[in-house]
């Protein structure tokens, strides 16, 4: 590549990152991570426990954002550097370091440009995936598990928290069911457009023809919400079962019935937790999504169901968003975006930026529209 392609590479990422922080407003980040390490810093802050955790994760979110903003800003500053070290080097070795450079600078900047586009009421909350197996018997418990282990692996990558707060075994292999919450900036945004039905087809290592096989599972997202103090919970409307943690197989590991599954009585809605050592930990996490969930349903109802966040999903034919295709070719290809990559197993490990994307552009172009 010439000289004057990379700098005009280099000129876009400035002209590109100027917007982002003109968005982003590092100096009004600063004032507020003041405010909020003040907030931090009182003595008796752990003594309302749902505060502290409110105060100490918006911290945290708000010093991730300038870190990045700091970082960014740095490397835009070294690259020139970088560039004139290569030139007199002279080698393959620099001119590849150089060229390594600028599409990891593009690449973050894409993540952070993207994020730009996330203004929603609930886009800068932590999010809640929940991820069901559908239809295809044995091959969906396990395109379940592997999908857990994509979205853990994508939160891994960007040096996320994710926590699974469930999982719901099937008797052969793979998952039934599973939660993860992930508390990461504008982790709900973000991933709120991985909300739907997944399609997998493939070489069924399950069948003993080795005939191939379509299966679906279902995402659901929605944003955990700090305090839902407008939901009213009444003890009367819950039904509290408590029961042993258990692994693959039913194997037992935890020795107390310290796992919590909360039914909400009028909406039928069901919340489990076994993450925590201890019953009364469990309880509130699972009292925390599920009150999460009440609120997201409350609001979309006062406002008629304008657009459910979570998504009505049914992980059959006929309504998926995404499909992984492992036989007789290789993609993974969006259906709403037409996004699509042909190396199926990065997917897998978590590289997912490139669908979210295409998926939040694709979500604002169509909001724009209507």
């Amino acid at each position: 590549m010439s000289e004057l392609d990379i700098q005009a590479r280099i000129a876009a990422l400035r002209s590109t990152f100027a917007t982002i922080e003109a968005v982003l407003d590092p100096e009004s980040l600063k004032i507020e991570i003041a405010s909020l390490s003040e907030q931090a810093s009182v003595p008796n802050l752990w003594d309302d426990t749902e505060a502290a955790q409110k105060i100490t994760s918006a911290l945290s979110h708000r010093q991730t954002e300038l870190a990045r903003i700091t970082e960014i800003t740095q490397r835009l500053t070294d690259i020139d550097v970088l560039i004139d070290m290569a030139d007199e080097a002279g080698d393959s070795d620099s001119a590849n370091e150089v060229m390594k450079e600028l599409a990891d600078l593009e690449a973050l900047l894409g993540v952070m440009e993207v994020q730009t586009l996330l203004d929603g009421e609930y886009d800068a909350l932590p999010a809640v995936v929940t991820i069901r197996a559908g239809a295809g018997g044995v091959d969906a418990a396990d395109f379940a598990e592997m999908l857990l282990r994509m979205y853990t692996r994508w939160a891994e990558a960007h040096g996320y928290s994710a926590t699974i707060l469930d999982t719901s075994y099937a008797e052969e292999a793979g998952i039934k069911s599973a939660t993860l919450q992930i508390d990461a900036p504008y982790a709900f945004g973000t991933l709120s457009v991985e909300a739907g039905t997944h399609r997998l087809v493939r070489m069924s290592p399950f069948n003993s023809a080795g005939k191939r096989q379509t299966s679906f599972a279902a995402v659901e997202v929605v944003p955990l919400m700090m305090e839902a103090t407008e939901v009213d919970l009444p003890e009367s409307d819950l039904r509290i079962d408590v029961f042993r943690s258990s692994g693959p197989g039913g194997q037992s590991v935890n020795t107390t019935d310290s796992a919590v599954r909360i039914t909400h009585i009028p909406t039928g809605i069901v919340v489990s937790c076994q993450n925590e050592k201890s019953q009364i930990q469990n309880k509130a996490a699972a009292l925390r999504v599920l009150q999460s969930r009440l609120l997201l349903l409350q609001r979309e109802e006062e406002m008629a169901k304008k657009k459910e966040l979570a998504g009505t999903i049914t992980a059959s034919w006929g309504d998926q968003m995404r499909s992984y295709v492992l036989a007789p070719y290789q993609m993974v290809k969006d259906l709403r975006s037409d996004y699509e990559v042909n190396n199926p197993s990065a997917v897998f490990d978590g590289d997912l930026d490139g669908f979210i994307q295409a998926g939040i552009r694709w979500r604002k172009s169509a909001q724009r529209v209507s």
